[in-house]
């Protein structure tokens, strides 16, 4: 039998790698905007010009999709005053938003208004890119709150979450 040419890559999967390195500078952004108090357009234009696919102190970034980037950053800055009360109602009492650390709450403030705002993105996408994002960051029983807090929100804005399926991958 003879062999069957392999078809083309789709650029399917090569769009969704660059929207996951958009998903990652947008809630670094977010943290600086947090931490340094610095304005969206100056953060902006510096992760364009000096990171989204640049080398930064001996590490490449990943090239990504300046267009997600700038929307999650846009959406979350926007839409902060609607996400964080979504945000505060899927923590328990004794943890209040005030109470997470600034990558946390960034990391949570994109995931809810991708969550909120981008319909066109499956649930099991949105958190699963979010959850590895807490991974990249720490090693403990944050990204199981991170998961945990998108599922409910996803619940609540979508009427759908990942429920008893929590442990399988998107896909499964």
């Amino acid at each position: 039998m003879a062999a069957k040419p392999l078809p083309p890559k789709p650029a399917g999967p090569r769009q969704a790698n660059k929207r996951g390195a958009a998903r990652l500078a947008a809630v670094q952004a977010l943290y600086q905007m947090d931490v340094a108090g610095s304005g969206i357009l100056e953060i902006t234009a510096e992760y364009e010009q000096f990171r989204l696919g640049k080398e930064v102190d001996g590490a490449q970034y990943r090239e990504a999709d300046a267009q997600w980037f700038r929307a999650i950053l846009a959406g979350v800055v926007e839409d902060q005053k609607t996400v964080d009360p979504v945000i505060r109602q899927a923590l328990t009492e004794d943890w209040p938003l005030s109470r997470l650390d600034s990558t946390l709450r960034a990391i949570l403030r994109a995931g809810v208004y991708e969550l909120m705002r981008r319909q066109d993105v499956p649930v099991p996408v949105i958190v699963s890119e979010y959850v590895d994002i807490a991974k990249a960051f720490y090693e403990e029983d944050e990204p199981k709150l991170v998961n945990a807090v998108l599922d409910r929100v996803a619940r609540r804005v979508r009427g759908e979450g990942r429920g008893k399926e929590a442990g399988k991958e998107p896909g499964e």
